[in-house]
C-alpha cells in the first residue's frame, strides 16, 4: 500500500514540481497568500479576487469570469508542466488521451487552491453585508459554471486532437513530424536523456479517478516513437497558446467597450497564464540554451527600448508635442521666477481674493483653506464626504468661505469633483453638492480598465490613438484611468484647464493648484489656470542665486505648448500617478520632464496651504478675521505605539526598507506639525486647524465600538468593496470628527454674529 501511494503518478508529479518547478509552485503560493489576505492587503489586491467587480457590480457574472480566468491559468500550468516534464513519464504515450490523464494527475496543487479560494470568497461575501445571503449561492454557481465551461472546451479540443501511441503511428502524423526539424532535434535529445531512466510511476489516476496500474510491457515500445507522441501533443498546446495571445490582442482592439473590460483579477490571471506558457515554450524549444537566450533577449530589448519605434511616451492630453520643447534648464527656471514675475502673480491673486471677499459679503470673513491627503479612491471618497458635511453647516457658509484647496492624489480628485458640483449648483438647482449620487460616482470601480489595458495594450506595442484638442495621443493606462473616471462622474470634469480661470477670478470657487512631483529634480509642478510663481521661491530673495527654486509654474513654463489647454482630468491624474498603476507622464520639454504622484513630497497639501498663507499674510490680516485650515486625512494623525516582537532573520533584512515606507506618513506629519506651529505662532492673525481623520476602528455605533476585525481599513486602491465604502462613510461619526464639525459650527456661528 505504501508503494501504491508513494509511486502513484499524482505524488510523483508533486515531488517533481517541488524538486524542479519551484517557480511555478511559488506562483500558486503567491495566489494563496493573496486570497488569505497575507499579501497585498494595503493595496487591496485580495479583494480583487474575493470581491470581483464587472460592469460596476459584484454578481454571478463577475464570478463566472473569475472562474474562466482561474481555469485558463490552471490549464496554462498543466500545459507548461506537460511540455517540460511529460517525457519523464513515457507510459502516458500509450494511454488514451494522454494530456487529459496528465491534467487529472497533476491537479493536487490546483485543487488545494480551488478549495481554499471557494472557502475564502464564500466566507468573505457572507460577511459583506449582502441584502440577501442567497446571492452567495449565485456567486458560487457562476464561478462553478465558468470553471467547468472552460475545462470542458479545452478538454474537448484535446480529446479530439491528441492521439495516443497506437493511433498516432497508424500513419501520417509521423511523417508530418519528421518535417519539423526543431521537433525532431528535441525528440532525439530527449531520447538520449531517457534511454536509461528507470520508471518510477506504478499507478496513475484514470478518468474515473480510480488508480490504474502502469502497463508492464511499455519497455517493448521504441522510446523515440513514444516521444513523438508528446511532440504531437505539444503542437496542440502551442496552438492553444497562440489562440490565447490572439484573443488578448483582439480584446485590445475593443478595450474601451465596458463589456470587454474584464475584472482586474481575471486580467491578472490571464497575464500569469501567458507568462507561464511562455516559460514552458521557451524551456521546451531552447532546452539548455534557454537561460542564455532569454537573458540575451532581455539585454537586447532593454537596449532597443529607448529607440523611437519602441519608446512610446506617455503624454499629457491637451499639450502640443509638435512644437519646439520648452527649455528645462536652471537659467530658465530663474528667469521664470524673476521678482517682477512673482510680484505680478501676487497682484493677480490679490485681485482674486478681493473678488472672493466681495462674493462672501462680509466685512472681515474667515478664510477657509482645505488640505486633503492622498490615498487613492478611499481618500477621494472620504474627502468628498467630509466636504459634503461641511457644506451642510449653516446653509453652505463654509463652502462660500473656502478660497483655497490643496492636496495630493485621491484627495485632489475628491476636492475637484466637489468644487465642480458646487460651481454648477450656483446656476443650476439640479446639482446639489450634498446629493449622495456623487458618492456613488466617485466610489465606482476605476481599476478594471487600468489592469485590463495593461494586459491588452501597454505590455505590447501601443498603437491605438485618440484625438483631443486637435492633437492625437496614444492610448495607455493613463487614458483608461481618465476615461473611466470621466465615465463614472458623467463628464463633469472633462474640460480644459482654462475653463476654471473665470470662476476662480470671480471668486465663485476656490483656487485649487494641482501639484505633481517632478522626478528629474524633486521640484513641484504647480498646475493652475492662474500662474502661482510665488509658491516656488522666497519673497525677499535674500538667498539670491544660491536659492534652489522649489516649484515650477506649469502655465508659464509650457505656455508655447498650450498649457492652458491641458485636459483637467490629465492634471488630476498627474497628481495621482501611482507607480506601475498609471504611468508617469512625460512633458514636452528638453530635457524631458517626467512627473508622478505628489504624495511623495507632500501627501497632505498642508505645505502649499501654509505657503499661500505666508505669501498673502498682509492681505489676510487686513481683510479677514483669520484663517481656518481644514485638513482631511485618510489616516489617524496620532496612533498608539505598538510593541513589536523580536524580528526574525528575514525581517532584519527587509525591515529597514519597510520602516522607510511605513514611517513616511509620520515623517511628513511631524514636519507639517512643526511648520504649522511656527506659522500659527508667528502670523499676525488667528490661524486655526480643524482636522478630520479616516479612522474606521474608532467608529461608534450606538453603544458598540467596532473593533479592527469587524471594520477593516480601506485599501490604497482605485477600487473599493462595499465594506470599505461603508467604513469610509461611517468614519464621519467618530468622536474626533464630530468634535471637528461642532468646532466649525461654533466658528461660523461666531463669524455670523
Amino acid at each position: 500500500m505504501r508503494n501504491k501511494f508513494w509511486y502513484s503518478f499524482p505524488i510523483q508529479l508533486l515531488l517533481l514540481h517541488l524538486r524542479k518547478n519551484l517557480t511555478l509552485i511559488l506562483v500558486w503560493v503567491l495566489l494563496l497568500l493573496i486570497i488569505f489576505e497575507k499579501f497585498g492587503v494595503l493595496l487591496g489586491i485580495p479583494y480583487l479576487f474575493l470581491d470581483p467587480e464587472y460592469l460596476h457590480q459584484v454578481s454571478w457574472l463577475s464570478y463566472l469570469l473569475m472562474g474562466i480566468g482561474l481555469a485558463v491559468f490552471t490549464m496554462a500550468f498543466h500545459m507548461t508542466t506537460y511540455i517540460m516534464d511529460g517525457r519523464n513519464f513515457p507510459f502516458l504515450a500509450v494511454v488514451s488521451k494522454p494530456f487529459i490523464h496528465f491534467c487529472i494527475n497533476n491537479s493536487i496543487i490546483p485543487t488545494v487552491f480551488y478549495v481554499c479560494y471557494c472557502i475564502r470568497f464564500i466566507g468573505f461575501q457572507l460577511q459583506n453585508n449582502l441584502p440577501d445571503e442567497s446571492l452567495v449561492a449565485g456567486y458560487f454557481g457562476g464561478f462553478l459554471v465558468g470553471t467547468l465551461l472552460t475545462y470542458a472546451l479545452i478538454f474537448s479540443y484535446f480529446a479530439f486532437t491528441n492521439k495516443d501511441f497506437f493511433i498516432l503511428f497508424a500513419g501520417n502524423v509521423n511523417e508530418r513530424l519528421k518535417k519539423v526539424k526543431l521537433t525532431r532535434a528535441s525528440v532525439l535529445s530527449r531520447y538520449k536523456e531517457l534511454k536509461d531512466k528507470k520508471e518510477q510511476v506504478q499507478y496513475y489516476l484514470g478518468m474515473n479517478f480510480r488508480l490504474i496500474q502502469v502497463r508492464p510491457d511499455i519497455s517493448r515500445f521504441e522510446r523515440q516513437k513514444l516521444l513523438k507522441v508528446f511532440d504531437q501533443n505539444h503542437l496542440n498546446l502551442f496552438l492553444i497558446q497562440i489562440f490565447l495571445i490572439l484573443f488578448i490582442l483582439f480584446l485590445g482592439v475593443f478595450k474601451e467597450n465596458p463589456i470587454l473590460q474584464l475584472p482586474a483579477a481575471m486580467s491578472s490571471t490571464l497575464l500569469l497564464a501567458i507568462l507561464v506558457m511562455l516559460v514552458g515554450a521557451v524551456s521546451f524549444w531552447l532546452r539548455n540554451w534557454s537561460t542564455v537566450l532569454v537573458f540575451s533577449a532581455l539585454v537586447l530589448i532593454n537596449y532597443f527600448s529607448n529607440f523611437s519605434f519602441l519608446n512610446r511616451p506617455h503624454e499629457a492630453f491637451g499639450l502640443d508635442y509638435t512644437v519646439t520643447p520648452a527649455s528645462y534648464h536652471l537659467d530658465r527656471l530663474d528667469l521664470l521666477l524673476h521678482p517682477d514675475t512673482v510680484r505680478k502673480d501676487r497682484e493677480n491673486t490679490i485681485r482674486i481674493l478681493n473678488q472672493w471677499k466681495a462674493q462672501v459679503g462680509s466685512e472681515k470673513p474667515k478664510l477657509v483653506m482645505v488640505a486633503a491627503s492622498g490615498g487613492g479612491q478611499r481618500s477621494a471618497l472620504w474627502t468628498f464626504h467630509v466636504l459634503q458635511h461641511l457644506h451642510e453647516i449653516n446653509g453652505g457658509v463654509i463652502s462660500r468661505h473656502t478660497e483655497l484647496m490643496t492636496g495630493a492624489s485621491g484627495g485632489v480628485l475628491g476636492e475637484a469633483l466637489f468644487r465642480e458640483v458646487y460651481l454648477r449648483s450656483l446656476s443650476d438647482s439640479a446639482y446639489n453638492p450634498s446629493d449622495s449620487v456623487y458618492l456613488d460616482q466617485l466610489s465606482a470601480d476605476n481599476l478594471n480598465p487600468i489592469i485590463f489595458t495593461l494586459l491588452v495594450n501597454d505590455l505590447l506595442i501601443r498603437n491605438q490613438k485618440f484625438e483631443y484638442n486637435g492633437f492625437r495621443y496614444l492610448k495607455d493606462r493613463g487614458f483608461a484611468f481618465e476615461n473611466q473616471f470621466n465615465s463614472n462622474t458623467l463628464g463633469l470634469l472633462d474640460k480644459p484647464l482654462h475653463a476654471y480661470r473665470e470662476p476662480e477670478s470671480r471668486g465663485l470657487i476656490p483656487l485649487m493648484p494641482v501639484t505633481s512631483l517632478i522626478t528629474n529634480d524633486g521640484r513641484k509642478l504647480v498646475i493652475s489656470p492662474h500662474s502661482m510663481s510665488y509658491l516656488g521661491t522666497s519673497l525677499m530673495g535674500r538667498m539670491g542665486a544660491n536659492e534652489k527654486k522649489q516649484s515650477i509654474d506649469f502655465l508659464r513654463f509650457f505656455e508655447k505648448q498650450g498649457a492652458e489647454n491641458l485636459r483637467f482630468l490629465t492634471a488630476l491624474r498627474m497628481s495621482a500617478t501611482f507607480p506601475f498603476i498609471t504611468p508617469n507622464i512625460e512633458l514636452p520639454s528638453q530635457p524631458v520632464m517626467e512627473v508622478m504622484d505628489t504624495g511623495l513630497s507632500d501627501n497632505f497639501g498642508i505645505q502649499d496651504a501654509l505657503r499661500f498663507t505666508y505669501v498673502f499674510q498682509d492681505w489676510i490680516e487686513t481683510h479677514t478675521s483669520g484663517v481656518v485650515l481644514v485638513t482631511i486625512r485618510d489616516s489617524e494623525k496620532s496612533t498608539e505605539i505598538v510593541e513589536k516582537p523580536s524580528p526574525r532573520i528575514f525581517e532584519r533584512v527587509f525591515n529597514p526598507l519597510k520602516n522607510i515606507y511605513s514611517n513616511w506618513d509620520n515623517v511628513q506629519t511631524i514636519q507639517n506639525e512643526v511648520l504649522f506651529n511656527y506659522m500659527a505662532e508667528s502670523m499676525p492673525f488667528d490661524l486655526e486647524k480643524v482636522e478630520f481623520e479616516y479612522a474606521p476602528e474608532l467608529v461608534q455605533v450606538g453603544e458598540l465600538t467596532e473593533s479592527q476585525e469587524t471594520m477593516k481599513r480601506a485599501s490604497l486602491n482605485w477600487r473599493l468593496t462595499s465594506q470599505e465604502k461603508e467604513s469610509i462613510l461611517l468614519s464621519i461619526h467618530t468622536s474626533k470628527n464630530q468634535n471637528s464639525l461642532a468646532r466649525l459650527r461654533e466658528i461660523f456661528d461666531q463669524d455670523n454674529q
